[in-house]
């Protein structure tokens, strides 16, 4: 592991938000198996429920971005998991994807602000999207 990213998470755990972890290749397993089911359930509710797509396929992404901290060695450890996540992940990933957690990111924010206020809306296009991303990335 680069000297950068030790670094990184060594603040990180002194801070509280990681936690270094013997984790097993079967729980990496498990959360790709289980990120295939959310692409599929995600796909298959597009034209029922706006929000049950956006959110499965959030969910798949953050599965995908969970099993690249485990398969490092590390769990997130606090109150903001899935931003600790997210921050991880592009941190493991390097520039190359940087494009790609900045819009995971911004997925995060619109998924915990319609699911905390029923009023603001998502749309359809929005949904779209967040399939897409999670399907071609």
């Amino acid at each position: 592991m680069e000297k950068h990213l030790e670094s990184s998470f060594r603040e990180l755990e002194r801070k509280g938000l990681l936690k270094k972890e013997n984790i097993g290749i079967d729980q990496v397993k498990a959360l790709i198996e289980s990120t295939s089911r959310n692409i599929y359930a995600s796909e298959k509710n597009i034209t029922i429920d706006e929000e049950a797509c956006y959110t499965l396929a959030y969910n798949g992404m953050l599965k995908i971005a969970r099993a690249v901290l485990f398969i490092n060695g590390y769990r997130p450890h606090d109150g903001q998991q899935h931003a600790t996540t997210i921050l991880v992940a592009c941190e493991i990933l390097g520039d190359k994807f940087r494009e790609l957690t900045g819009v995971f990111d911004k997925m995060r924010r619109k998924r915990n602000q319609f699911t905390y206020d029923p009023m603001l809306p998502l749309s359809r296009t929005e949904a779209e999207n967040a399939l897409q991303t999670a399907i071609h990335h």
